[in-house]
């Protein structure tokens, strides 16, 4: 099964940003710059930069450490042209150079691997490297010194997003999608960087950038085939039934059985933005939401939610995407309220399947906040969680976790009690922010899949 997230990359088709990689998401979800660690670094000494010659002593020692290892621990230096910690994961020969002239491809320790990347060696600091240690002996070492509390803390970071992984099929993970296979695609007007590995076929192996039909979703490795397929393909929207349209906002549900292809190949580009997404063929059994803009040119892809046609669990959405040109315009709240909406036309509660990427946890949470409060805010005398679920499709256990985290939860006389004082409330709406795009449920036309024929 897998999770959802809503990462953010640039918009480079017209050279505008959406939502700046600059301003990467650290692991739980909140947004910092790039700095700290490393700030003072300079750049390592060179002749053709304009810096003085090397003396025999760093060079010697330079020539000692290369190529580096994998494993290895540097400094490197990142695109806001401060120093940050790295680890080398993987390693490349360059072509026609010398026998130490290799790419790196690092993970920056201090945040997601959605910035891991390929590095050259000149914008790595040597003087900064570390000796490479065993990480079997390295752990076994370290894990006498630690308290138990400490150990679990950072086998939580270890996991995060992968709590249904055991550490072996954690590192069978880490080990398989390692590398970023596909740098870019191109997806309509737009190219976009990508953040992880996708399980392609192997013959798109040797292809940094990928050419989408943003229509079909077929995927090409050149330019001229994705002209040639758009002067054949008919379709200007996703397949499947249109089951919502408001002003230039549309949404259709394709059956993964009927629409196999389609909802394989929105798989494998959802993977490449997905850590933790593990569902690539076995579409048979759920629904996909597209979410689409619509002009005189057809209906292009905003985003989408997928879901189980038969939950066992109560899921009402497997995984959720929103495209990284359209981040931060309120369309993932948007895939989140109509998951909700589809739960209420279902007579169903519904919760979103785990585990939640740190991004998708802190897009619930903000929906949960914003849906709870404004009804605790409007209802005059006592409410009940069993109610609240009953008015919002939300599971009872994610109301109660979310008014927990408020504070707004008491226990007495063996029983959850709420505590709605207006001022209280008030302050955390605007601590919420705005909400999403609203779903106007009167332009909804859907019959629940069970009574479809």
């Amino acid at each position: 099964m897998y999770s959802c997230t809503c990462p953010i990359l640039l918009r480079k088709s017209n050279q505008t940003k959406m939502g700046s990689i600059d301003t990467p998401s650290t692991e739980n979800g909140s947004t910092a710059t790039l700095g700290g660690a490393g700030d003072g670094h300079l750049l390592p000494a060179s002749d053709s930069a304009g810096y003085a010659p090397e003396n025999d002593v760093g060079r010697k020692r330079k020539a000692s450490v290369l190529p580096l290892e994998v494993g290895t621990r540097v400094m490197c230096r990142w695109r806001d042209g401060k120093f940050h910690p790295v680890k080398v994961i993987e390693r490349r020969k360059m072509h026609g150079t010398g026998p130490n002239e290799y790419e790196y491809y690092v993970h920056y320790t201090e945040f997601n691997r959605r910035l891991d990347e390929w590095v050259k060696l000149e914008q790595l600091d040597l003087d900064s490297v570390e000796t490479v240690v065993d990480e079997k002996v390295e752990d076994k070492a370290t894990s006498l010194k630690m308290t138990r509390h400490q150990k679990r803390k950072i086998d939580e970071t270890h996991v995060e997003g992968h709590e249904e992984l055991d550490a072996a099929s954690l590192r069978e993970h880490e080990e398989f999608t390692k590398v970023k296979n596909i740098a870019t695609i191109e997806l309509g007007r737009y190219e976009i960087e990508t953040w992880y590995f996708s399980p392609f076929p192997p013959e798109y192996n040797d292809c940094l950038k990928l050419y989408f039909c943003e229509f079909c979703l077929t995927f090409m490795k050149r330019k001229e085939q994705l002209q040639r397929h758009m002067r054949k393909c008919d379709l200007k929207h996703p397949p499947g039934d249109e089951i919502y349209r408001s002003g230039t906002l549309s949404m259709f549900e394709i059956d993964g059985k009927k629409n196999k292809v389609y909802g394989q190949n929105l798989c494998y580009l959802a993977k490449l933005f997905l850590d933790h997404k593990t569902l690539y063929y076995d579409v048979d059994l759920f629904l996909f939401y597209v979410l689409c803009e619509c002009d005189d040119r057809g209906c292009h892809m905003v985003g989408y939610f997928s879901k189980e046609k038969h939950s066992e669990e109560s899921y009402n959405l497997a995984c959720i995407l929103t495209l990284p040109p359209y981040q931060r315009k309120g369309y993932g709240k948007f895939l989140i309220a109509f998951s909700y909406e589809l739960s209420k036309k279902e007579s169903k509660v519904g919760t979103p399947e785990r585990p939640l990427s740190d991004l998708g946890l802190v897009s619930y949470r903000g929906y949960w906040t914003r849906v709870l409060l404004d009804i605790l805010k409007k209802h005059k005398g006592n409410i009940s969680i069993k109610e609240l679920s009953d008015m919002t499709a939300i599971k009872a256990e994610d109301i109660l976790t979310t008014l927990q985290g408020l504070e707004l939860i008491q226990y007495r006389k063996g029983q959850h009690v709420i505590c709605a004082d207006p001022k209280v409330l008030d302050r955390h709406l605007k601590a919420a922010g705005r909400g999403g795009l609203e779903v106007d449920v009167s332009k909804l036309i859907w019959t629940p899949y069970k009574e479809q024929s």
